[in-house]
């Protein structure tokens, strides 16, 4: 079974939904209603309930895009909501955890200063959500960071902070860092040429658009 793009039906032609209510877009509100239980949480020092409550969070994340693929329930909302779901709880969770000192700042500043470098570059070019497919190495920086996250928090309890696991979490936590910039340094460059791209298209209507790498 794969675990990135679970529940692709291969040879399948998926239609693109135009309403809100799909079932794969009230998973990912549930995520947004987690995100201030999870701060309230951390902030009454209660990191055990703070760990499931982020486990819940992050594997919604997984189950919204299984069952959009596996249930043909793609939308064009959840095209733009998905990806800001994902990069809000990142940095909400990731700036609660640093502020109560569970995780290091540098794991803040890795995800919050690409993000707002894409999102400038996003409004100049498009004044909206970029048509750019989220890629592999896109996925699995946030899979490193939404597994690295819950385990620096567990291992700030009492039971396992003289375990391996906030070494785990830290060897997890650097990795997602360095593919987060990587991967944002892509979407930039690739956002870049798909806004030439259109231009050309506009400028000369019979060029037939290239595929995005």
């Amino acid at each position: 079974m794969r675990l990135i793009g679970a529940g692709t039906q291969d040879g399948f032609e998926y239609t693109v939904r135009k309403t809100f209510w799909t079932a794969p877009n009230i998973v990912t509100v549930l995520r947004f209603l987690l995100i201030p239980v999870f701060v309230v949480l951390v902030a009454q020092n209660q990191y055990m309930a703070a760990f499931w409550v982020l486990v819940g969070l992050s594997s919604t994340d997984w189950i919204d895009g299984y069952i959009a693929r596996r249930f043909d329930q793609m939308s064009t909302v959840g095209q733009w909501l998905d990806p800001l779901a994902d990069r809000l709880s990142l940095i909400i969770v990731s700036a609660t955890l640093a502020t109560f000192g569970v995780v290091p700042v540098w794991v803040v500043l890795a995800v919050v200063i690409p993000d707002l470098i894409l999102s400038v570059n996003t409004y100049v070019l498009f004044k909206g959500p970029p048509p750019l497919k989220v890629t592999v190495l896109g996925k699995l920086r946030t899979a490193f960071l939404l597994i690295g996250l819950p385990l620096a928090l567990l291992g700030s309890t009492e039971m396992l902070c003289e375990s391996l696991v906030p070494e785990i979490a830290f060897v997890l936590l650097a990795l997602g860092a360095g593919m987060h910039i990587i991967a944002s340094a892509d979407y930039f460059i690739k956002a870049r040429r798909k806004a030439e791209r259109l231009r050309r298209e506009q400028a000369h209507p019979g060029i037939e658009e290239e595929s995005t790498p």
